[in-house]
Order: C-alpha cells, then sequence, then structure tokens
C-alpha cells in the first residue's frame, strides 16, 4: 500500500487512463483529487472507486490557463497539496497536416502541452518548499516517433518530453521527482474522442486502440513505475518497439512505418 493516505490529484480523470488510474489509487487507500471538464463523469468514477469516501471532485479544463491556480488552491483545502500530481488530461488526433485548421493545433497544444505546464507551474512552489512531491506526465509513444495523422498531437507530445525532461534536472537538488510514462495502444475512448482537421470529433474507434491493453493493467504498471520513482517507462505492447528501433536506427524505422497501415 505504497500511497496510502496520499494526496494524490489526477487531470483527464473522467475517462480512459484517468479513470482507471483513480480505481487503482483507490484501492491501496489513496486521497484524490479527481479533474476533468466533465462533472457528471467524475461523479461516476467517484462512486465506482473503492474508497469514494476519500475522492474530491473539482471540475477542471486544463486549456482554460487562468482558472488553474483557483483549482488547485481549492484542491489544497481538504487535505493540503497533493503529493503526486498527475497529468492525464488529454485529446487526440486523426487528420493530415493540410487538411488540419491551425485551431485544432493551437487546442491539442494548449491541452496536451500547456495544461500540463499550467498544472505544474500551480503545484511547483509548494513541493519546492517542502522539498518532497512527484510529477507524472501521460505522455505517448507518439511523444517519440512520428506517423501520419498524428501532426499536433505527436508535437504536443515531443514538447511534454523536453519541457518534463528540463524541469526533472531542475528540481533534482530539491528532491522531487519527475516520472513521464508513455503509453502505446490502450483499450479507451481515446481514437473515438480525437479531433479531426476540423476539430470535429472522430468517432470511429481505431482496430489498434481496441486491440491494445486493457486500461486496469495499464493502471496497476503505471503505479509500479510512479512507486519506483522512475524517470521513464513504457508502456504497451509491440507497439513500443518502434521506440527502441528509432534508437538503433532511424532508417529501419521509417522503412517499418512506411509499411505500416496507420489509422
Amino acid at each position: 500500500m505504497v500511497f496510502k493516505d496520499k494526496v494524490i490529484w489526477i487531470t483527464g480523470a473522467s475517462s480512459g487512463i484517468g479513470e482507471h488510474l483513480a480505481y487503482a489509487f483507490s484501492e491501496q487507500g489513496a486521497k484524490l483529487i479527481l479533474s476533468s471538464r466533465n462533472q457528471q463523469e467524475l461523479n461516476r468514477v467517484k462512486q465506482n472507486c473503492s474508497q469514494p469516501d476519500a475522492i474530491r471532485i473539482l471540475p477542471l479544463d486544463v486549456a482554460q490557463f487562468e482558472q488553474v491556480p483557483a483549482t488547485y488552491k481549492q484542491a489544497v483545502q481538504d487535505w493540503g497539496p497533493p503529493n503526486i500530481v498527475i497529468n492525464n488530461a488529454g485529446v487526440s488526433q486523426r487528420e493530415l497536416v493540410k487538411d488540419t485548421d491551425f485551431s485544432v493545433d493551437e487546442k491539442i497544444m494548449d491541452v496536451n502541452f500547456l495544461g500540463a505546464v499550467a498544472v505544474t507551474k500551480a503545484v511547483l512552489p509548494d513541493m519546492l518548499a517542502r522539498k518532497s512531491g512527484q510529477i507524472v506526465v501521460i505522455s505517448s509513444v507518439m511523444g517519440k516517433i512520428g506517423t501520419p495523422f498524428r501532426s499536433a498531437y505527436a508535437a504536443s507530445k515531443h514538447a511534454l518530453q523536453g519541457w518534463f525532461d528540463c524541469l526533472r534536472e531542475e528540481v533534482l537538488k530539491d528532491n522531487l521527482k519527475v516520472t513521464i510514462i508513455c503509453p502505446g495502444y490502450v483499450h479507451t475512448n481515446a481514437t473515438i474522442n480525437a479531433l479531426k482537421g476540423d476539430g470535429s470529433k472522430n468517432n470511429k474507434m481505431a482496430e489498434s486502440t481496441a486491440g491494445g491493453m486493457e486500461p486496469s493493467v495499464f493502471a496497476q504498471r503505471a503505479l509500479r513505475a510512479i512507486a519506483n520513482e522512475k524517470d521513464e517507462v513504457l508502456i504497451g505492447g509491440k507497439e513500443i518497439a518502434t521506440v527502441y528501433l528509432k534508437r538503433i536506427s532511424s532508417r529501419l524505422l521509417k522503412y517499418v512505418l512506411r509499411r505500416a497501415t496507420v489509422t
């Protein structure tokens, strides 16, 4: 029960990876603050947790940057500053660059990258003052490679990798930990909710996602990485091999990706 009585703030907690992280942490006796835009779904997740009385719901759109500091102040009222923050809020994409409105690029960067920056900057002063805390980022294999139909999404995840790698080195002397988790395919509604070029929902479940790792399994593996204070971990199936392949031979990776069916 590594996380018993730990205060943990999870963004994007109303579905998918965030939802199942909430279940896993709750089973370990953590005190949870759950945020997303959808309060109704947050309430559902809370009631499905094993210890709903130890959960506070705080609706938040992380892309509304000016709301983040006030939401953080609310978050600390019951249990004090969080020991761990999970930057999980995000949105995916399914469109070619030439067919994607610039407003969609902006939205994806705001949610996936700048939203995580805003949340982290809100929690960081208290963590630095205590010289204790862990910042977790849910990135993606797409933070390491690039494929068609994912330009803004991949860019946002690459940005997360760079920004939080820098932060890790800056706060090392202050005893703060930064953990980047890179999922492969996880069976969630991410591809259904992904944005098309005009900003509308994709409304399709990709075969790769449908055949991906169950989110409950992913959550347990993620908790182990967080408990072990890993700098970075890849969690998924055979698709994570592309990251290692890029390190070995970028030419070979291109050969593989250009013959793969990307959906």
